[in-house]
C-alpha cells in the first residue's frame, strides 16, 4: 500500500502539485486500461490519523483489502492546497487505473465533478456531499444530526452543572448539522440545560478541522465557563477537546469514529462518555464491493439510524453502567426511527 505523507508534501501549492503528480505516476489518459490497482482513497482535511472522520474511511479501506482481496493506495492531503491540486490529484488516480476513487470529504466536490467527467468507466465516491450528480459519481451521506441529537440526550443527562458545550471545528453548514441534533436532544431532555456553542473556524479556513491545541483551547474556554460535557465534531482538533476534559475530569463525546476505541486517545477513554458515530467505513467497503461485483453505485446513498448508519457507540463501561440514560437513549432512537421525533438539520 502506497501512502503519501502530508509532510513530505506540504507548503508550496506547486510543489504540493507537482509531488503529487509524480507519486501518482503521471501518466497519459490511455493508461486507464491498464492494470486494475483497486480502490483509491484521497483523505480529507487533517489526513488519516485523525482518530475521527478520516481515520474511519481508513478503517472501510483496510476491511475492503481484507474481505474482498483488492488493492488500493490512500493519499493525504496536502497543506494548503488548493481545488486545482485535488484535481490533479484525483485525475492522476483514475489514469493510473483506481477503480473506484473515493474523495472523503464535501472539500473534494468541485474536484469530484470536474474529474468524474473525464472518466466515465471509473466510479467516484464523495463522502459527506450530495451536489455532485453524474452515473459514476456516488454521494455517501448521513444523517449526522439524529446521531448528534442522541449524544445531545447523553449530555443532558449526564450534566451536573445543567451547563454542556459543543465545539465544531469548521462553521459550514454540514457541521452545523451536528450542532442542531446536538442541541435539540439536549434541550428536548431538559430545558434547564445550557449549551455553549463555539467554532474553531470560519469558510474558506478549514484549518479548524486540524487544530487540536485550538480545540483543547475552547474546550477548556467551555468548562471555565461551567460545562461538564462537551461533544465535539473538529476532526483531529477534537483530539484536543477530549483531552482538555478529561485531563479536568469532565466527560467528552466523540464523532464519527468510536472514539473511545482509538488508540491515540487511550489515555483519555475513561471520559469518552459515548459518541456519535458515522458508517463511513461501511460506506466505503459498500461502495468498494459494489464495483468489485460489476455492480457499481451510483447516486445518493443515504445512511441514518433506521439503516444503522450513524448511531450512538456505548463502548464505555462507566456509560454502559448509566441505566436512565442507556435507556432514554435507546427512547430517543426509537422516535427519530418512527418519525416521531424529527431532527433538525440546522440550528
Amino acid at each position: 500500500m502506497r501512502r503519501v505523507s502530508s509532510i513530505a508534501v506540504a507548503g508550496i501549492g506547486i510543489a504540493a502539485l507537482a509531488f503529487t503528480t509524480t507519486a501518482c505516476g503521471g501518466s497519459s489518459s490511455s493508461d486507464s486500461k491498464k492494470k486494475d490497482k483497486g480502490v483509491a482513497i484521497a483523505y480529507d482535511v487533517g489526513g488519516r490519523g485523525d482518530q475521527s472522520f478520516n481515520d474511519a474511511a481508513y478503517a472501510g479501506f483496510v476491511k475492503a483489502k481484507k474481505e474482498l482481496g483488492v488493492e488500493g493506495d490512500d493519499i493525504e492531503p496536502s497543506e494548503g492546497e488548493s481545488d486545482a491540486d485535488k484535481v490533479q490529484r484525483l485525475t492522476e488516480l483514475a489514469r493510473e487505473g483506481h477503480n473506484p476513487v473515493i474523495a472523503v470529504g464535501f472539500v473534494y466536490a468541485p474536484a469530484v465533478k470536474e474529474v468524474a467527467k473525464k472518466f466515465p468507466k471509473v466510479t467516484f465516491g464523495l463522502v459527506d456531499d450530495d451536489t455532485v450528480h453524474a452515473k459514476n459519481v456516488v454521494n455517501m451521506v448521513f444523517n449526522e444530526e439524529q446521531a448528534s441529537y442522541l449524544a445531545g440526550v447523553a449530555a443532558a443527562l449526564t450534566t451536573k452543572t445543567k451547563t454542556v458545550g459543543f465545539v465544531g471545528g469548521v462553521e459550514n453548514p454540514l457541521i452545523k448539522k451536528f450542532e442542531a441534533g446536538y442541541v435539540q436532544g439536549v434541550q428536548e431532555t431538559d430545558k434547564s440545560v445550557k449549551v455553549k456553542v463555539q467554532y474553531l473556524t470560519q469558510p474558506p479556513d478549514y484549518s479548524g478541522f486540524k487544530k487540536p491545541d485550538a480545540g483543547k483551547d475552547t474546550a477548556n474556554g467551555e468548562l471555565d465557563g461551567g460545562a461538564d460535557v462537551i461533544y465535539q465534531a473538529a476532526g483531529d482538533s477534537g483530539s484536543g477537546v477530549i483531552e482538555a476534559a478529561a485531563t479536568r475530569g469532565k466527560w467528552a463525546i466523540g464523532v464519527d469514529s468510536d472514539q473511545y476505541t482509538q488508540k491515540g486517545l487511550a489515555k483519555y477513554k475513561d471520559k469518552i462518555l459515548a459518541s456519535a458515530t458515522k458508517g463511513v467505513a461501511d460506506a466505503v467497503f459498500n461502495l468498494v464491493k459494489s464495483v468489485k461485483d460489476g455492480k457499481p453505485e451510483s447516486g445518493t446513498v443515504r445512511y441514518g439510524l433506521k439503516t444503522g448508519g450513524v448511531g450512538l457507540a456505548d463502548s464505555n463501561p462507566a456509560y454502559q453502567k448509566m441505566t436512565k440514560v442507556v435507556e432514554a437513549v435507546e427512547a430517543a432512537k426509537k422516535k427519530i426511527i418512527s418519525g416521531e421525533i424529527k431532527v433538525k438539520t440546522t440550528p
